[in-house]
């Protein structure tokens, strides 16, 4: 059957993954088929975050040696680790003995000269030179806004439908990363942008669970901005959301998909992460784990790039450590099994 066949059981389509794309999802997975991943593919953000640390522009090398660090220290505590091709290839032989690797297949951030936040692969890559670097599946970012010009995400459709066939040629499976925007309004944190983020978020949800593009997981953002719901909150002017009314957002967007799906943690603190999951386990929300960033190893770079690197690997095994495990406890509470969407 083909990948991407489909098999209806009540009012749900059941994905069927040919062998190499369901065993690369279960090595990222624990036995549950639940997915605890870290993630730190990132690049620009990175080499800005560690010279902001250290007082100097970062090198390829003291890159390299961060991600060595996160990866030897806490993928012990994880299903698997999110690298990038371009810095993270020692880090990816760091990793403990059964976590699994996913590689990022994007060039990092996008062309700000021209509208659209068009993507692009890495020039130097293709999934069958991912997969011999020992990747269990490709992952690749796209921004979208589903209200943008037709020709614009029309462009990103077909881009994506390339990019599923490459996957689909190689039996590796695809990991899509949605991040919403609005074309006209920059402030993606403010409250203007919260009001809208739930329809935007959803719809691309909608649009990429799609057969033709060939995801096997989507990589999604929380469908509101938890620091405008009521009891989030700061005070009652920031309040965008009731709880209800996030709550049926959450839903929603879990409804909005039959594919397996993971929540980004978009840079928040590690608490607000996990609420995050405890609100969406009470809406409803089917979601199949985490990769989680930021939110894990972010606090490490300072003592790592301004002090030493056993000072950040101190931090790592302590309150990095920490993160992990608390959130683990919270995925085994809220998370389902993706082998619930498959075909058995």
């Amino acid at each position: 059957m083909r990948n991407h066949e489909k098999q209806k059981r009540g009012n749900h389509f059941m994905l069927k993954l040919t062998p190499g794309k369901e065993k690369g999802i279960q090595a990222l997975s624990n036995k549950d088929g639940v997915i605890d991943a870290l993630a730190i593919d990132q690049r620009g953000s990175l080499k800005k975050m560690i010279g902001a640390a250290s007082g100097k522009e970062a090198s390829q090398k003291e890159i390299e040696d961060f991600k060595v660090a996160v990866s030897s220290e806490l993928t012990q505590y994880a299903t698997g680790i999110l690298l990038d091709p371009q810095y993270g290839l020692p880090a990816s032989k760091a990793r403990a003995d059964g976590a699994g690797l996913l590689l990022a297949y994007e060039r990092t951030g996008y062309d700000a000269t021209e509208p659209g936040r068009f993507p692009d692969i890495l020039d130097d890559w293709s999934v069958r030179r991912l997969k011999e670097q020992g990747a269990d599946a490709i992952k690749f970012l796209l921004y979208y806004d589903p209200d943008e010009g037709g020709d614009i995400n029309h462009r990103k459709q077909v881009f994506i439908e390339r990019l599923g066939s490459e996957c689909k040629g190689e039996d590796m499976p695809l990991f899509l990363e949605l991040v919403s925007y609005d074309a006209n309004n920059d402030d993606a944190t403010g409250k203007e942008y919260a009001k809208v983020k739930p329809h935007k978020v959803i719809e691309m949800t909608k649009e990429f669970s799609k057969p033709q593009y060939g995801v096997d997981v989507l990589k999604l953002e929380v469908p509101v901005n938890q620091a405008f719901v009521e009891g989030f909150a700061k005070n009652s002017d920031d309040v965008v959301y009731t709880r209800d009314e996030a709550l049926k957002y959450y839903k929603e967007q879990s409804d909005a998909t039959d594919l397996p799906f993971i929540f980004l943690s978009a840079g928040v603190s590690a608490e607000l992460f996990q609420e995050e999951l405890k609100f969406a386990k009470e809406a409803g929300s089917s979601f199949n784990g985490v990769l989680c960033g930021r939110a894990t190893w972010r606090h490490s770079v300072e003592p790592f790039a301004g002090e030493s690197e056993e000072a950040g690997r101190k931090w790592l095994q302590t309150q990095g450590r920490q993160n992990i495990e608390d959130l683990n406890k919270v995925l085994a509470d809220t998370a389902s099994s993706w082998y619930d969407k498959v075909q058995k």
